[in-house]
């Protein structure tokens, strides 16, 4: 009786691997994992940095730090006048704006170097307080009475003055100017160096 087995072929098993391929295919050990960074961690680096050099503007600042702003040049009323009256011959050609900045001027200037009320009030209310206080002599009084009423006709009552008298106009408020301007002390001797009292 003929058996019925049946014949099972088995595969060949591949062939070995050279050592180079036996290295790739190895098993390698498990590599810690790759941290990757919360979202607000690189706007923390972000601050961190802006602070930090906001920091050192604020030292560097603080080294270099300019002195105190100079104090502001104050110009004495009288140089001042005389400046401005200096500065009024170029209307000279025109009567009326001549007349206003140089009564103008002067009004100023005997505001600031005697207090007095000038500007706010009319030629004659000025002349009626001029006319009390001792602070000018009578020749300044006079010469200032006639130099406010000559401009008042030029410039109210359309007075046409020469050139001659605008000009004399201008030279009696400079003169009165440097009458009143305040008068420079000397300066002090050194010590022991007084002059001997006269026996």
């Amino acid at each position: 009786m003929a058996s019925n087995s049946q014949v099972v072929v088995l595969p060949t098993p591949p062939p070995a691997p050279t050592n180079a391929v036996a290295e790739t295919n190895e098993l390698r050990a498990i590599k810690e994992p790759v941290r990757i960074p919360p979202g607000w961690e690189p706007v923390g680096w972000a601050l961190l940095a802006i602070a930090t050099v906001l920091l050192l503007v604020l030292i560097v600042k603080k080294l270099i730090r300019p002195g105190p702003p100079p104090l502001p040049v104050v110009i004495p009323p009288h140089i001042r006048a005389r400046q401005m009256l200096a500065e009024a011959l170029a209307l000279i050609g025109q009567p009326k704006p001549f007349c206003i900045a140089v009564s103008g001027v002067l009004r100023t200037y005997l505001e600031e170097r005697f207090s007095f009320r000038a500007p706010e009030r009319t030629t004659e209310e000025f002349l009626t307080e001029l006319q009390q206080t001792p602070l000018l002599n009578g020749v300044q009084k006079n010469s200032l009475t006639d130099f406010l009423q000559r401009c008042d006709l030029v410039k109210f009552a359309k007075y046409e003055p020469t050139s001659a008298e605008l000009n004399e106009l201008h030279d009696s408020a400079v003169r009165l100017v440097d009458e009143t301007a305040p008068v420079a002390e000397p300066p002090p001797l050194p010590a022991g160096n007084e002059t001997p009292a006269a026996a």
